[in-house]
């Protein structure tokens, strides 16, 4: 992979590079279009990351589709793509983690133990072996986008992270690679996470408490009975928690079971 790197320098300048789990969807595109934008070459990482993963959560399930996902990346400009398997990452006697310690606390961090120190290891592997000059990742993951802007920093490995808004379906939700698990009404019901945002989006140009601004997402997902993992209004770039508006950029996050599918989404409030 370093030779190639070097080959693309050589020929085309700038590197953009933008790391996926795969069964891509508008929002991985948009990410590399916006790459092809950004630098002379655009490669892609499919890889489907055991280590940020819980014992409980959907490894073996997670959706995959690589023919598929190559074509797309094709008709993205992407030049190449890498897919390593686990035990090209992670061989035997693998012992080097990476965490980030603030940003990485609370929200996704309570709920999945061990996740954001999966993410950032990987991040920061991929990130070494490339060497973009550019990186590209989703706002939709909002609390990872942070993670991974505070490590390229602290590491000082000479990258630009950058964030794009989530792209959504026409109605609204989020685009998400586990959208595909959502069964019958559960599309429908599924909505209610951005309702709420919108709502509490909406109200905030006059309302500043953070509490009733929580409320009102709160009973969107109650309507859509969907179960709520956590509901927050955060610093957008400490993600402390905030208990009035008060002028400084601010994010709205929500995470909920959907049936037996978790989502999460977020907006800026």
């Amino acid at each position: 992979m370093p030779a190639e790197v070097r080959a693309w320098r050589k020929a085309q300048g700038s590197l953009a590079l933008v790391p996926t789990m795969g069964f891509l969807h508008e929002g991985h595109l948009e990410l590399m279009r916006e790459g092809v934008r950004r630098a002379g070459t655009c490669a892609a990482t499919i890889f489907v990351n055991p280590t940020q993963f819980g014992p409980n959560e959907d490894l073996s399930r997670y959706p995959r589709d690589f023919e598929g996902d190559l074509k797309k990346c094709a008709s993205a400009g992407v030049s190449a793509v890498y897919a390593p398997e686990p035990s090209v990452v992670y061989p035997p006697g693998y012992q080097s983690y990476v965490t980030v310690d603030e940003v990485s606390q609370g929200l996704d961090g309570a709920s999945r133990p061990g996740h954001f120190r999966g993410v950032a290891t990987v991040v920061t592997k991929l990130l070494a072996l490339f060497r973009p000059e550019v990186a590209l990742f989703g706002e939709k993951d909002f609390q990872q986008l942070q993670v991974i802007k505070a490590l390229a920093k602290d590491l000082e490995l000479g990258v630009e992270i950058v964030g794009r808004a989530t792209v959504r379906e026409a109605d609204g939700l989020a685009m998400s690679s586990r959208n595909k698990y959502l069964q019958g009404a559960e599309r429908q019901r599924a909505l209610s996470l951005s309702l709420g945002l919108r709502r509490a989006q909406a109200a905030a140009a006059h309302e500043k408490d953070c509490e009733k601004l929580k409320g009102l997402i709160r009973a969107e997902l109650v309507k859509g009975d969907a179960r709520e993992d956590y509901v927050a209004i955060v610093d957008a770039q400490t993600l402390k928690p905030l208990p009035k508006l008060d002028g400084r950029p601010a994010r709205a996050l929500v995470a909920a079971f959907v049936g037996t599918t978790r989502l999460i989404d977020n907006v800026e409030i």
